[in-house]
């Protein structure tokens, strides 16, 4: 079984804004799976289903960003996951630009406050994870009110289809594993860097 965790803010006010990248790719993956909604468990909107032939839990915290390991530390303990090899966490980061994403095995925090939850929580940086890029922070702008904010048309064209890849992406580490994910996603980004 997989836990696949897809990191935003609870609330309308927080629907559609960059922080919430993760919230929108796990709705992807539910409308496309026809998940059945499962309610509210362990801090968390959840569904159960089936994705490329694998059982997983799709889950979205309800903590708020900065404390999301609270909530995904009660899923694995209850599950009894290995959250190295059966947890992928979505997310947004600001180092990619709109409508790019990157898949890591493991990694630092790298300044995301939900990331650094889940490592304190879980005690490992060594989880799956897919960042949906929202592109850097404009100078003089405040961090927080940035990834709060919206995306303009042109770039929210970019970030849907961002978050159907980060889908796909999903459903190919289920399919074929992290690496062959790792290899096309990544490389696929750095092909459309240099054109």
């Amino acid at each position: 079984m997989f836990l696949i965790a897809g990191l935003g803010n609870p609330g309308r006010q927080y629907e559609k804004t960059r922080h919430n990248m993760g919230f929108d790719t796990i709705d992807e993956l539910i409308d496309r799976h026809r998940i059945p909604q499962g309610g509210i468990a362990h801090k968390a909107m959840y569904g159960k289903g089936m994705i490329a032939g694998e059982k997983v839990l799709a889950v979205k915290p309800l903590t708020y960003m900065n404390l999301s390991g609270e909530s995904l530390r009660e899923w694995v303990n209850y599950y009894k996951l290995d959250p190295e090899t059966e947890m992928i966490v979505i997310y947004d980061d600001i180092d990619l630009e709109p409508g790019q994403i990157r898949i890591r095995k493991k990694g630092s925090a790298g300044g995301h406050n939900g990331i650094k939850s889940i490592i304190a929580q879980l005690g490992t940086q060594n989880f799956y994870r897919i960042k949906v890029g929202v592109g850097a922070k404009p100078r003089g702008w405040d961090l927080a009110d940035y990834v709060l904010g919206r995306f303009s048309s042109d770039e929210r064209i970019a970030v849907d289809k961002a978050i159907c890849d980060a889908a796909d992406a999903v459903e190919m580490i289920l399919r074929d594993g992290i690496e062959s994910a790792m290899n096309h996603y990544n490389r696929k980004n750095k092909q459309e860097q240099q054109e």
